[in-house]
């Protein structure tokens, strides 16, 4: 299972770790954490020497109840960090976190490799043209609502049946627009409750129906500190035991806050899968 990045294939039969690095002074973990250059760059050049593949961008926190961000001010956050990274690291590979086409086409312009969009094209019309047009892999997530109304459309007739309808539509789109490579994020925490995210990660391998790499966004979320009474900062452990669920569930991308303690747990697990010599 590979996709193809700015001319290279990254295979993806042995799960890779993408390190999260959010722009916003609002982000439920990290907001407001690397304001300068130098913090930006460190903490960049931390993540891939721990074994980071993919550096994901967020200029635009979507939190639960977050305030909206306009287009102006998300690009503004965006482009000059995108091309400070990129010009002292050009072989990242740069995923940007957005839902919007102007800030993925101006940032694919500039040399992103990726674009993650929560809304999976349902907040802008545009976002399936523009990723087509660059042929670059496209995350699509599941999302109902808005980062500001989502909490309160956590309603399913059948979660499992619902979302696995909601990424066979979404492929049908892909695949009109000639999108070649698609990977899924199922959105843990986006309108949905904890009780609703655990039944969903229970059932993530029924994902694999669509054979397409699938990406799990757990890190730090509240549906582990609630669960343990602590807190974002307190949630590492939680997190850990929760990404060895997923990937033994069949995750390909785990997305995280934490780079060099999820790539332990990949080690772990493909070890325990007999792959040990393939990392």
């Amino acid at each position: 299972m590979t996709i193809n990045c700015k001319g290279n294939l990254v295979d993806l039969t042995i799960p890779k770790v993408m390190g999260i690095l959010n722009l916003t002074p609002d982000s439920f973990y990290d907001g407001g954490k690397y304001k300068d250059e130098s913090h930006i760059l460190n903490q960049v050049e931390k993540m891939l020497l721990d074994g980071a593949t993919f550096i994901d961008m967020g200029a635009y926190s979507s939190r639960p109840g977050a305030e909206h961000v306009s287009e102006d001010e998300e690009l503004k956050r965006m482009l000059p960090i995108l091309e400070l990274i990129l010009k002292n690291f050009p072989e990242g590979l740069v995923s940007i976190d957005t839902f919007r086409s102007k800030v993925a086409s101006e940032s694919l312009k500039r040399g992103a490799a990726l674009i993650n969009d929560i809304s999976a094209g349902n907040l802008d019309p545009n976002m399936f043209a523009t990723v087509a047009q660059y042929q670059v892999p496209y995350i699509l997530m599941h999302l109902k609502g808005t980062p500001q109304s989502m909490q309160k459309k956590a309603v399913y007739d059948d979660l499992i049946k619902d979302l696995r309808f909601y990424f066979s539509e979404k492929m049908v789109e892909a695949t009109k627009h000639k999108i070649n490579d698609v990977i899924i994020d199922p959105g843990f925490g986006f309108a949905k409750t904890t009780e609703q995210n655990y039944t969903l990660l229970n059932h993530l391998d029924l994902f694999k129906v669509f054979e397409v790499p699938l990406l799990i966004g757990l890190s730090r979320k509240s549906m582990i500190y609630k669960i343990l009474k602590s807190s974002p900062g307190e949630a590492l452990n939680g997190t850990t035991a929760l990404h060895a669920i997923a990937l033994l569930k069949g995750a390909n991308i785990l997305r995280v806050h934490d780079v060099k303690e999820a790539r332990e747990c990949v080690e772990l697990i493909e070890t325990l899968k007999g792959n040990a010599l393939k990392l």
